[in-house]
């Protein structure tokens, strides 16, 4: 799923300092049936009601180590509901394969075996079901030859979750997760962020808002300069600009007069 259908995958040159890779599918995503139906919803036409949903983890790592080109199966969605009950209607269903732990290695071999989900599986939980969406770590929904499940998913007018990781953090049930994504005007796809909300006592990983309040953020280390590889960093012995100078003292002589 690294290519919208509507354009090429290679880079093309726009002039000789800038190049724009001509796909809004890269990393962690969000796939509407418009990545491969030319008569499927775009990004932008998906209603605001998939912003927060039940989630459920179905955990297949194990079968994984063993095999790593192992598909999730309707059995894998039996064994979740007898441990934790019916898979909820409208809910996010996160198949966890801890394939994302690899990623540093991946990128150095250039295209390992991954682990997918089954069309068997893909049906049962929309059809029998009647779930949101599912997601999963690789970024494609299986590895057989013509991609059948994604295939089916995208023709049937459901969306997907690609490049999801730390699925290994987040309990297999009893979180809601939230769906953030850029609504590109007709889009076939895009970047999206999945964050898992927990009960407290569910999980010793992640945050809270009384750990991280976010108002207001912290300041880097040092200014942030800009990569050759586009990417702001913070870099020690940058000057500051002037306005950020002005901003330091300014904060080192606030009196608070509420």
């Amino acid at each position: 799923g690294a290519c919208a259908w509507i354009l090429p995958c290679p880079m093309q040159q726009v002039r000789p300092d800038e190049q724009v890779l001509p796909t809004d599918q890269l990393g962690t995503q969000l796939d509407p049936p418009a990545h491969w139906n030319e008569l499927g919803a775009t990004i932008s036409d998906l209603p605001p009601t998939v912003s927060l949903r039940p989630l459920v983890v179905i955990d297949i790592s194990q079968k994984v180590a063993v095999q790593p080109s192992y598909h999730a199966q309707v059995a894998d969605v039996l064994d979740w509901e007898s441990a934790h009950g019916r898979v909820p209607a409208g809910s996010v269903v996160m198949i966890r394969s801890d394939w994302s732990k690899g990623w540093d290695e991946y990128k150095g071999d250039g295209g390992p075996v991954i682990p997918g989900v089954g069309l068997d599986c893909l049906r049962f939980l929309h059809l029998n079901r009647s779930i949101l969406l599912h997601g999963h770590e690789p970024l494609d929904t299986d590895s057989t030859p013509t991609l059948e499940g994604e295939a089916w998913l995208l023709h049937n007018s459901y969306m997907q979750a690609e490049g999801v990781a730390n699925l290994h953090q987040v309990p297999a049930s009893g979180c809601l997760l939230s769906i953030g994504f850029a609504k590109l005007l007709g889009g076939s796809g895009g970047y999206a962020r999945y964050v898992a909300i927990c009960p407290p006592a569910s999980t010793g990983n992640g945050v809270s808002i009384i750990e991280a309040p976010a108002a207001p953020l912290a300041l880097q280390s040092a200014p942030l300069v800009r990569g050759s590889d586009g990417v702001l960093r913070p870099t020690s012995g940058a000057p500051l600009t002037q306005h950020l100078s002005d901003l330091e003292v300014a904060r080192a002589t606030h009196t608070d007069e509420t």
